[in-house]
């Protein structure tokens, strides 16, 4: 699979990296954080980034004054297993190289995405990667194997935490697994054994494969 650059002409229908952060504190608080021995973890909020001098900043900048979470994803993954989107922008911050598996909301027909549509993008260490509500995107992969991923994650607050309680209305309405997350689940996922939705077909996409 090609794996291109956020820099590269490609990205710019999914999202752009974004200039004039000081990420250095953030990756240092995230690095301080350990990593599982397996397998992916992910929590919205966390107090020691959110106590970090970048917080306020993305807040007012990036969100508009907007209230933030700023959480992680972190660990070991090179498979795509499901693609997600929010009503907005999401921002990435890796304290090391990682990629993104994205696909765009206008290729999902009849509740299916073909996963031949996802395509991958490298994010640069400590590079600010906004993704657009319009992107579908998941767990980032890693490059080192050893090494795994550790990527900031900043939404919306409350993003990711407790599903809204509601009667399905529409299609669309069966896909949303907590606040703010609408899931596509691939049939070999765990989330597909788990009840999500299963909306994508074809491969599930490897990057080590």
């Amino acid at each position: 699979m090609q794996i291109y650059s956020i820099y590269d002409p490609e990205f710019k229908a999914y999202g752009k990296p974004l200039e004039g952060y000081d990420t250095k504190e953030l990756r240092e608080a995230m690095e301080a954080i350990a990593m599982p021995e397996s397998g992916v973890m992910y929590e919205a909020g966390i107090d020691s980034l959110e106590a970090c001098g970048i917080f306020k900043d993305l807040q007012d900048r990036a969100f508009g004054g907007m209230p933030i979470e700023l959480g992680m994803c972190w660990g070991y993954n090179t498979k795509l297993n499901c693609l997600e989107y929010h009503r907005d922008s999401e921002i990435n911050i890796g304290t090391r190289e990682f990629v993104l598996l994205l696909a765009k909301m206008d290729d999902i027909e009849d509740g299916m995405l073909d996963t031949a549509k996802v395509k991958a993008f490298r994010v640069p260490a400590g590079v600010v990667a906004e993704v657009y509500a319009t992107s579908l995107h998941y767990a980032p992969c890693h490059t080192d194997a050893e090494g795994g991923f550790r990527v900031a994650v900043v939404l919306p607050k409350g993003t990711n935490t407790e599903k809204p309680e509601y009667a399905a209305c529409n299609e669309e309405d069966k896909w949303m697994t907590a606040r703010n997350k609408w899931l596509l689940a691939h049939p070999e996922s765990a989330e597909a054994g788990q009840g999500a939705y299963v909306g994508l077909t074809g491969e599930n996409i490897d990057i080590a494969g």
